[in-house]
This record gives C-alpha cells, structure tokens and sequence, in this order.
C-alpha cells in the first residue's frame, strides 16, 4: 500500500535516536504518514551490533521506543511529548546491520494523561522484524527537562533523499 508523507519532524543534536551530530548516534528521520502512522526511517552501523552483524536488541528496542512515542507529535505538532511508563518488544528475527531499516508506529489509544501505542521494526524485504508496544504519560516538554531548541539545533532538516511516498 502506498503512503503520502505529509511532514517530517524535527531532529535534534545530540539526542541517541535523531541527533544528527551524534557520532555514535542512528541519525533516524521521522516522518507523519496519511494514515496517522509515524513511519521512522535509519541505517543502523557497526557500533550499533550486537553479535557480528547483528543490531543490538537495546537499540532495536530504542528505535521503537521513540518512534512510539513521537507518534503524539503527529496530533500535538510537538506541544505535547511521550514519557515512556512501559515498553514490551518481541523480537521475531534477527535484524542486519548496514541496510536501511523502518519503523512504522501508531497511537492506539489515549486520555488526557496517557496515550498507548504500538510499532513494528520492518527489515529490508518488508517483514515484521520486532513489534513493540508502549504505553507513555503525556507531558509538556518544559516539564520533562531544560530545553532549549535553539541550544538543541531542533529543526526539521530537510535532505534530498526524502521520500514523498512510501510503499508498504
């Protein structure tokens, strides 16, 4: 099925998931799908392995997290943010490293204080590599730390490899 991506988020410096100057870091763009899904995109290296060849469960787990609970930003546009209460991940296969890797996320459910969701880690051929679910307290971002966006380089960064469409 093919997607129309609507809006990319933001990437921030040094944050572990989409901080684009950290050098140990997955570089990973997100971005709000038609269908309300939150479609995560990144290629993991050789510092993210766990056995020879193979992405770290933490990372994977990682990936899924974030992407998860970014997904509140599709209807909040970043006014409000997650906080991760509890995280489950089934991992399915193993996942390679160096090949470009997607996460497709959505919120399942939510009040005025939580929201629940869930997401898959896709490998190359399309399969279902891992599935995560999650369930985060929704929080004002001047509460959960000191942020500072301009400190933060948080801005939407556009490349030339971003997709208008997404087939999946």
């Amino acid at each position: 099925m093919r997607h129309k991506i609507l809006r990319k988020q933001p990437n921030s410096k040094m944050c572990l998931v989409c901080g684009l100057k950290n050098d140990l870091g997955l570089k990973s763009a997100f971005y709000e799908l038609d269908n309300k899904d939150l479609l995560a995109v990144f290629t993991p290296v050789t510092q993210h392995q766990s056995y020879p060849g193979r992405l770290h469960g933490g990372i994977v787990s990682t990936i899924l997290d974030e992407t998860i609970g970014r997904s509140i930003m599709i209807e909040t546009k970043s006014e409000i943010w997650g906080v991760t209460v509890e995280l489950s991940v089934r991992f399915k296969k193993p996942i390679p490293l160096t090949s470009e890797l997607r996460v497709i996320a959505r919120i399942e459910s939510e009040n005025r204080r939580f929201f629940e969701g869930s997401g898959e880690l896709l490998l190359p051929d399309g399969s279902v590599a891992a599935q995560g679910r999650g369930k985060y307290l929704r929080q004002p971002l001047d509460q959960i730390a000191e942020f500072d966006p301009i400190e933060q380089d948080w801005r939407v960064v556009p490349a030339p490899d971003d997709p208008e469409f997404i087939d999946m």
